[in-house]
């Protein structure tokens, strides 16, 4: 499928040093999928293809105010680790885009997410809709999480969506594996990192 530049984004979710980073509370728990994948390498070049191209590049980050306030007094599920660990702290090292992967004039970076939607509680859809984007590419944390959230709902909204497989990463490698396997393909359209630079003008 040929790619539109201007009516196409990327969407980068959580590539933040807490799950990037060597020091990172949770790189730990991702590493072996992000070696898996060489996410990083390949997020890089898919981002330096799509600026060429013309492509919006729109970074989402997710952030809390020290104590977590924005959350349930009693937060269970994936978010409880997050508070217990105290990652993702607004202004700390661990909630900062990994450096390769800053965002560069002319990037978005999509303010508010505070849970595993990134449509859910933040601009994303208000600033697609304004830009005349009808096509999102998906990639970031965790591949079975916040990407495959915000994947259904795209797929919901009427998005064309792509999710990169090859720019994710999970917990483990089977729950990656089986993301890719059973749920990507109902919501989205699984594509390698190389394909869709390959689909770019």
């Amino acid at each position: 499928m040929a790619i539109d530049p201007k009516t196409t984004a990327v969407v980068l979710i959580e590539y933040q040093n807490d799950f990037t980073s060597e020091g990172g509370v949770l790189h730990d728990a991702v590493r072996e999928v992000m070696d898996k994948t060489d996410m990083l390498a390949n997020t890089k070049r898919v981002v330096e293809a799509a600026r060429v191209a013309g492509v919006a590049v729109m970074h989402a980050p997710i952030t809390f105010a020290k104590g977590y306030g924005e959350l349930s007094a009693h937060p269970y599920g994936i978010l409880k680790g997050v508070v217990d660990g105290q990652c993702f702290v607004k202004d700390s090292w661990g909630a900062a885009i990994i450096d390769e992967l800053a965002p560069q004039e002319g990037d978005i970076v999509i303010e508010g997410k505070r849970g595993l939607d990134t449509f859910a509680s933040t601009n994303l859809d208000f600033i697609l809709r304004n830009k005349g984007i009808t096509t999102i590419v998906l990639g970031g944390f965790l591949t079975n999480c916040c990407v495959e959230s915000t994947m259904r709902t795209g797929y919901e909204h009427g998005y064309q969506v792509l999710t990169l497989t090859d720019c994710t990463a999970a917990t483990s490698p089977e729950q990656h594996d089986n993301a890719i396997a059973y749920d990507f393909p109902m919501f989205s359209q699984p594509t390698t990192s190389e394909d869709f630079i390959g689909e770019l003008p």
